[in-house]
C-alpha cells in the first residue's frame, strides 16, 4: 500500500497520450447516476482514479489491483460507489453536482486511457401555472382567449400544449407565443368542454396542468367577474379622487392654515354683500 500511495502522484501528472471527451450524463437532484468507465477491447485494466474537474479538482475514487477505495475528502464523500467494472455511481445528486469527471485506466502494460464525462443535474418539473386572460368575449357566440403557462426558477424548460382528449393538437403557428408559453384560443358553445394541458419538461422530468378556459369567458349567473367588479370601482374611484380634488382646490390649506380658512368662510358669512 506504500508503494500505490508513492506512485499515485506520478500517476496524476503523467501524460495522457489516449483521451475520449464529450461523453454526456443527465440526472436529477435527487436521484442517482452511474458514470461508466469504458476503454478499448485488449486494454486489462490495472489502476483506475476517478477525478472530479470542476468547479473543483478533486480526488473521488480509486482501485489498485482490485482494492477499491472512495473515502476521499471531496463534496461527494459518502454519496460515490465503485463498482468492480470501475464505474463510479453518484448519488443522491444536489444542485450544485454539475461538471465534468475525468477517470484515468492504466493497464498491465503502463499504457494509459482517459475518458472525461459532462454530468448535468437539473432539478424536477414542478407542476405549471396557468392563467386564462380574455381579449373578447361575446356571450354566448365567442370568446377568445390567452393562456400563459409557466414554472418557476427552472432552467432549461420546453413548453408545449395539447389539446385533452386529441392525439394530434394541430395548432396554427401564429397560435403559441413566447416560446410556446402562451397560448391564444378561440372558443364558441360547442367548445364549452373543451380543456387544454400546458406541458412542462426538461431533459429529465416533465409536469402538466389542465385548464378549461370556457368556464372564465363565461361567469355564472349572480356571480361578478372581474372586469364586472372593475367597471363598477373604478368610477366610483374616480368620482372620490374628484371630489377630494375640488375641495381642495376651494380651500387649499392644511395644517395650521385651517383655521384662517374657516375664519375666512365666517367673515364671508358675516358680511354679505349688498
Amino acid at each position: 500500500m506504500v508503494v500505490w500511495s508513492l506512485w499515485l502522484p506520478l500517476l496524476w501528472a503523467a501524460p495522457l497520450p489516449v483521451a475520449t471527451t464529450g461523453a454526456q450524463v443527465q440526472g436529477q437532484v435527487g436521484g442517482s447516476v452511474l458514470l461508466a468507465a469504458e476503454c478499448h477491447p485488449g486494454f486489462h485494466v490495472r489502476e483506475a482514479i476517478w477525478r472530479s474537474l470542476w468547479p473543483s479538482e478533486e480526488l473521488l475514487a480509486t482501485s489498485f489491483r482490485g482494492v477499491l477505495e472512495t473515502r476521499y475528502h471531496s463534496r461527494f464523500l459518502g454519496r460515490t460507489q465503485l463498482h468492480r467494472n470501475l464505474s463510479l455511481q453518484l448519488g443522491p445528486l444536489e444542485p450544485g453536482d454539475s461538471g465534468n469527471f475525468s477517470v484515468l485506466l492504466v493497464d498491465t502494460g503502463g499504457r494509459i486511457w482517459t475518458q472525461i464525462l459532462q454530468l448535468k443535474v437539473y432539478a424536477a418539473v414542478p407542476r405549471p401555472m396557468v392563467q386564462v386572460f380574455i381579449a373578447v368575449s361575446q356571450p354566448p357566440k365567442t370568446c377568445q382567449a390567452f393562456l400563459s403557462c409557466w414554472v418557476p426558477n427552472i432552467s432549461d424548460i420546453t413548453y408545449s400544449w395539447r389539446l385533452e382528449g386529441s392525439i394530434d393538437f394541430g395548432i396554427e403557428p401564429d397560435g403559441l407565443f413566447t416560446d410556446g408559453q402562451v397560448l391564444r384560443v378561440s372558443l364558441g358553445p360547442e367548445d364549452k368542454g373543451m380543456a387544454f394541458s400546458c406541458v412542462v419538461s426538461n431533459p429529465v422530468s416533465w409536469n402538466s396542468t389542465i385548464v378549461t378556459p370556457w368556464e372564465s369567458c363565461h361567469h355564472e349567473t349572480g356571480k361578478a367577474s372581474y372586469k364586472d367588479v372593475f367597471l363598477v370601482v373604478v368610477p366610483v374611484l374616480l368620482l372620490l379622487i374628484l371630489a377630494g380634488l375640488s375641495a381642495w382646490y376651494r380651500c387649499p390649506c392644511s395644517g395650521r392654515k385651517k383655521d384662517v380658512c374657516a375664519d375666512e368662510d365666517t367673515l364671508q358669512t358675516e358680511n354679505p354683500l349688498v
